[in-house]
């Protein structure tokens, strides 16, 4: 009985070898068929069950049964892949689109900066001329960005931005929370 246990058990084993184009990333697959074949085994009346599961046709059920959960397995697999590729095209598509986009005007929020010749202008209106002539979009931003988040490190309103226009000084961009009661220049 025992030995003609481990035969079946054997050729139930070697079943996913034999075939060609299966792929031998089967463990999942194998560790349940494993997990049910022992609990078939130490079932109530385990000689009576095991001496029927002997006949070629039920070793073809379980063939059958082994490679449903293969194809299903492999199926579970190549949908996460896809759904991965997926996820990297629309990050790669936001990334590029953050980047490729240009500065928003943070005093009224509709309009986007523009940097020409020395000004910093917009369609709002606002209109600064830079104290430094190497300004760009890139670096302006990242003064936005340092500024907002130096703030929200310690308070959680959203700050406001405006221009002061000084008559012997050149204007220059203020960000505020009446809040907290703090200010800082941007440019």
């Amino acid at each position: 009985m025992r030995n003609s246990r481990d035969r079946l058990l054997n050729k139930y084993r070697q079943a996913g070898g034999n075939m060609p184009g299966r792929t031998q990333n089967t463990l999942l697959v194998q560790e349940v068929m494993e997990e049910e074949w022992n609990a078939l085994q130490s079932m109530d009346g385990g000689p009576e069950v095991l001496a029927q599961l002997e006949q070629p046709m039920d070793l073809a059920v379980l063939e059958e049964i082994q490679q449903e959960l293969i194809d299903q397995e492999q199926s579970i697999i190549s949908e996460y892949e896809k759904s991965l590729q997926f996820d990297e095209k629309c990050l790669s598509i936001i990334l590029a689109e953050w980047e490729a986009n240009s500065l928003i005007c943070p005093v009224c929020t509709k309009y986007n900066l523009r940097i020409t010749g020395g000004v910093v202008m917009c369609q709002c209106g606002l209109y600064i001329p830079c104290h430094s002539p190497e300004l760009t979009e890139q670096k302006l931003r990242a003064c936005l960005e340092v500024s907002v988040n130096e703030h929200s490190a310690h308070c959680p309103h959203i700050p406001e931005f405006s221009v002061t226009e000084g008559t012997e000084e050149k204007s220059s961009l203020l960000m505020s929370c009446l809040v907290c009661d703090t200010w800082a220049v941007i440019i």
